[in-house]
């Protein structure tokens, strides 16, 4: 899968392109290292990113673009001293074609190793890494740069780590590239040395991305109080608690119960922060074991919702707070808020849990402390607004049948996003148990279900008769039936944006009829071809493919068609933009099945070659190991370009029939595109 989508990354290649194809790289590097005692050093491999690229972070999840990744030999003459720190903090956005979010930096990025060495002379570390750039129009497929850094003999004191603006030793750095090799002898200034962990080497840089990613958190909070206010452990409170402060004419009174409400839910977030510290928190959103726990848990609050149990916490600690808070005073008010957080745990702990593993799975320290902080705000406002005002109180609903339905509705609600965390496990393991449809027909079902609760067509043990449908009732029974019919189409294919960052990727999809747009215009001699690759890759809109070149020119030959080269890759977006908007177009897609012999080379595949298939490109001067290095060296010795897609028209000799073109959602200069290369075909014209 994770292959798949990294082509699809790759697809942003190609709007800006000149007469003349260019070989395209924005990306620079240089190799560093810094001696900072007698056995140990830092390795700094510094990434100088053109403008308008990006460089992807090592931290992505399977499924998305490719990450950085750094490869260092293995030598006894040293160990590698905890992960590989990047910095400046990447920016994070969520990235609708892979569904999910995605890091990468700009400008520059530096990654820091620590390295212990066996003695303290003078070394040459090798290692290679391996990353992949994009801009907003195109990606080039993945490159692998060697490195040798050469690390000098210590010959000076250790350096102080609280120092700032300290020398560093000079090294020699031999970078080794596709092209040249340079060496260069450079000293480096810091602003702040290496400590005894890596870990404060990341620049603390806040971002836009950082500040609304917990303002989202905040306002889930706040509108989680909000729901939680509405339940009936907490709604017939309010009335209760501001008659006890306003007869002792204790506003002042109320508000500090408000702020200690606040400070109640604030330190749970706190709590969860320091039991599970940052690095697990960053780890949530990938962990295999959080998210099955993250899916026990929603389900077992769901069905605690659904009224099958209730979640309490122990009697002997509500009675002991309620002990506590007849002392009177400031304290005593506070542990009356603490009596209410125990007491109405039954309602709002599912609501926190929820918040807590949305807030964890961010992967932000401060995420659960954000969203506590909202949801407390939006549970105290009443008890200190209706104390401040308690006219109000006349204005509130009473007390009844709908707060246990508020219940029911959250209980539908958590076990859908339930499902969230289990498709997490099952497409990480391929286990094939939460496929697209399953899951669409499970939240249908939810859905529908949850419908004809809001009617009354449905009663729970816990319910009131429903004597008559209430309007905002209707309102919301309409928006559940509407969402589960809107989700049907998804069944057969439809691409369903508007969920897409809940369910599953359409490559999960067994059935799925836009796949075989292309099946009626099929010809019944190609499709009987044995297509080599044909087990790893697979056409768009049911189109016959081949994924080999040679393979591909030779059965144009045999059956005297032009060729259509499609430089592609799994994870590139472009690429799949075009295949969604142009080639399921009906014109485009007759043309493809019925003119034209279709090659797709995936330039970004990782399968290795066999030995005999390997070889050094005269092109590049780096060894081909992979189908993706075979075809990328192909695109760009061929044609002098190295993004995607891009789209060559040849005839079955191989020769140029038209100018190639890249990414382009017109789809009629796509149309005209495929007409001219037929017709210089018949015509035995080309281009050089």
């Amino acid at each position: 899968m994770a292959k798949k989508h990294l082509l699809l990354l790759i697809v942003f290649c190609g709007l800006h392109f000149f007469a003349n194809a260019q070989i395209l790289k924005p990306v620079s590097w240089t190799f560093t290292s810094e001696r900072v005692s007698e056995k140990e050093a830092i390795l700094i491999l510094t990434a100088k990113i053109d403008d308008k690229w990006h460089l992807y972070a090592q931290d992505i999840a399977a499924g998305g673009p490719e990450p950085t990744s750094i490869t260092y030999t293995a030598s006894p003459n040293y160990v590698l001293v905890g992960k590989t720190i990047e910095s400046p903090k990447p920016v994070k956005i969520f990235d609708e074609t892979f569904e999910m979010d995605v890091k990468w930096f700009t400008k520059k990025a530096v990654f820091r190793q620590r390295v212990r060495f066996a003695t303290k002379d003078a070394a040459t570390i090798e290692g290679s890494v391996y990353f992949m750039t994009c801009d907003d129009k195109q990606c080039l497929p993945p490159d692998e740069v060697p490195f040798k850094i050469a690390v000098k003999a210590f010959t000076g004191k250790a350096i102080n780590t609280k120092e700032v603006d300290a020398a560093v030793v000079p090294a020699e750095v031999v970078v080794e590239n596709a092209d040249t090799t340079v060496r260069v002898d450079t000293v480096v200034k810091t602003t702040q040395v290496v400590p005894d962990t890596l870990a404060t080497l990341q620049a603390v840089e806040p971002s836009i991305e950082n500040s609304q990613s917990l303002w989202a958190i905040f306002i889930a909070g706040f509108l989680g109080g909000l729901l939680a206010l509405l339940t009936p452990c907490v709604f017939p409170m309010i009335p209760l608690t501001v008659s006890y402060f306003t007869k002792r004419g204790g506003v002042f009174h109320a508000v500090v119960y408000g702020l200690s409400i606040i400070v109640l839910y604030v330190a749970l977030g706190m709590l969860v922060t320091m039991i599970f510290g940052a690095d697990a928190l960053n780890d949530m959103a990938s962990n295999v074991v959080f998210n099955l726990i993250f899916f026990a848990m929603l389900v077992v609050f769901g069905i605690s919702f659904l009224g099958a149990f209730e979640i309490t916490l122990p009697n002997s600690w509500v009675n002991k707070m309620d002990s506590q808070s007849d002392k009177g005073g400031l304290l005593g008010i506070f542990f009356m808020a603490f009596t209410l957080a125990l007491v109405s745990f039954s309602c709002t702990g599912p609501i926190i849990g929820t918040l807590l593993v949305q807030a964890a799975v961010e992967g932000k320290a401060i995420g659960p402390i954000m969203g506590m902080f909202g949801f407390s705000l939006a549970l105290a406002l009443p008890f200190s607004l209706f104390a401040l005002f308690p006219s109000w109180l006349k204005s509130l609903p009473k007390s009844g049948g709908w707060l246990n339905s508020v219940k029911v509705v959250l209980g539908f609600l958590e076990l859908a996003f339930a499902l969230k965390f289990l498709s997490n496990v099952d497409l990480a393991y391929h286990w094939g148990i939460l496929d697209r449809e399953v899951f669409l027909t499970i939240w249908i079902v939810l859905f529908t279900l949850l419908g004809m609760y809001l009617l009354g067509k449905l009663k729970l043990s816990h319910d009131s008769d429903v004597k008559f449908v209430s309007i905002p009732r209707l309102l919301f029974a309409i928006c559940s039936f509407s969402f589960a019919v809107y989700m049907v189409p998804g069944l057969w294919g439809a691409p369903l944006k508007a969920i897409s960052a809940f369910s599953p990727p359409q490559g999960t999809q067994d059935f799925d009829l836009t796949a075989t747009k292309g099946a009626a215009h099929t010809n019944s001699t190609e499709a009987t071809v044995a297509k080599k690759y044909s087990d790893l890759f697979h056409c768009p809109h049911g189109l016959n493919c081949f994924f080999d070149y040679d393979e591909g020119i030779a059965y144009a030959k045999k059956v005297n068609k032009p060729v259509m080269i499609d430089f592609t890759g799994h994870s590139c977006v472009n690429c799949r933009k075009m295949e969604v908007s142009v080639w399921s177009d009906p014109a485009v897609l007759q043309r493809l099945s019925e003119e034209y012999v279709l090659i797709s080379l995936y330039v970004d595949d990782k399968t290795a070659l066999p030995e005999n298939d390997q070889y050094v490109s005269s092109f590049s001067g780096k060894r081909v190991k992979t189908i993706g290095n075979k075809w990328s060296d192909i695109q760009a010795s061929k044609y002098g370009i190295n993004s995607q897609p891009y789209y060559v028209l040849l005839n079955n000799e191989g020769a140029k029939l038209v100018m190639p073109q890249a990414f382009n959602l017109d789809i009629q200069n796509y149309v005209a595109f495929l007409d001219s290369g037929k017709k210089a075909y018949q015509s035995g014209a080309y281009v050089k």
